[in-house]
């Protein structure tokens, strides 16, 4: 799979995606099995922001940094991708049937695994509705998500409230 990289409010000239190229194997040698890489470098107002997510055998990792220079953003993103590929390489590589991760990755020393308590769990009937009506519900519990089944797509689907009073809309890809 090819890298994409992609530009919001900036044009991405050659030199910036020759540097991302060049950073890209910094997550790369990670994986042996191909690894689709999509970078996001935007600017907001005087941030340089750059946004890095990592595809491999299902598995999502996603990373954002923000800084007054592009190259410098860019390389605070890959450092984090790399920290995040270490502190979860050994949980992923256990739920990964072909074992996608290098060998020696895997056998590096890692971090003692996050225990997870979960505190309680919640029952509810998920009846059909369209993403007005899910957002309409979210607001009367007030809740910052809701989940419902939609209507349309017959499928289970999120919606929730964003940063910026806007909303986001979370759908299963098969």
């Amino acid at each position: 799979m090819a890298t994409i990289v992609r530009g919001k409010n900036l044009e991405i000239t050659t030199a910036l995606k020759d540097y991302v190229l060049k950073r890209e194997k910094k997550v790369t040698k990670y994986f042996d099995n191909e690894v689709g890489v999509q970078a996001l470098l935007s600017v907001e107002k005087d941030r340089k922001v750059a946004e890095i997510t990592l595809k491999v055998d299902g598995v999502v990792l996603r990373g954002v940094e923000a800084n007054q220079d592009m190259y410098a953003a860019i390389d605070l993103v890959y450092d984090k991708m790399v920290r995040q590929i270490h502190k979860y390489k050994t949980k992923i590589a256990r739920r990964m049937k072909d074992s996608s991760f290098n060998a020696a990755l895997v056998n590096d020393s890692a971090e003692p695994e996050e225990k997870f308590e979960i505190a309680r769990v919640k029952k509810f009937a998920a009846r059909p509705m369209d993403v007005e009506e899910a957002i309409l519900q979210m607001n009367l519990v007030g809740h910052d998500f809701f989940v419902f089944l939609n209507a349309e797509t017959d499928t289970i689907n999120v919606v929730y409230k964003r940063k910026h009073g806007q909303y986001g809309l979370i759908e299963p890809e098969y």
